[in-house]
């Protein structure tokens, strides 16, 4: 099964006077949309902390392309960019759901660290099950990238 992409439609308290989407609210759709994907791959944000992981943001990045308005409902596409295992880098592109067009375009970057201790984890030892998701699902995308 393959994710489709997160929908939303966006609130009227994101817009600004103009009626477009202020750009503080990208990084929290970015967010949103991540947490879907993490929940459809079934590796929920609750299940990764139950298990002793958190996943800390250590880079973010944002490219408005196009405004996004308040009638505009969106699809956020999440692609794993980068997974060594310590690391987790994401791109997300957002398309208008009528049009399909290309409005915003950003990556975020993260690590694994233990919700104990603070110190990086490496999942293919520490968690082998997340692990396994993470790089299936990283080769897969990979390999739909080259096709």
């Amino acid at each position: 099964m393959t994710y489709s992409g997160y929908l939303r439609q966006p609130h009227y308290y994101e817009t600004d006077q103009m009626g477009i989407i202020h750009h503080s609210n990208y990084i929290r759709w970015f967010e949103e949309a991540r947490v879907d994907w993490l929940t459809f791959l079934d590796v929920p944000y609750y299940k990764i902390e139950a298990a002793g992981i958190i996943i800390p943001v250590l880079a973010v990045s944002c490219d408005y392309k196009e405004m996004i308005r308040y009638e505009d409902q969106v699809r956020i596409e999440v692609t794993i960019d980068k997974y060594t295992g310590t690391r987790l880098d994401f791109s997300y592109e957002i398309f208008n759901q009528t049009t399909n067009q290309l409005l915003t375009v950003g990556t975020s970057k993260h690590c694994f660290l233990s919700k104990e201790n603070n110190r990086l984890l490496q999942l293919k030892r520490s968690h082998p099950e997340i692990h396994h998701i993470f790089l299936e699902t990283f080769e897969q995308q990979k390999g739909q990238t080259n096709d």
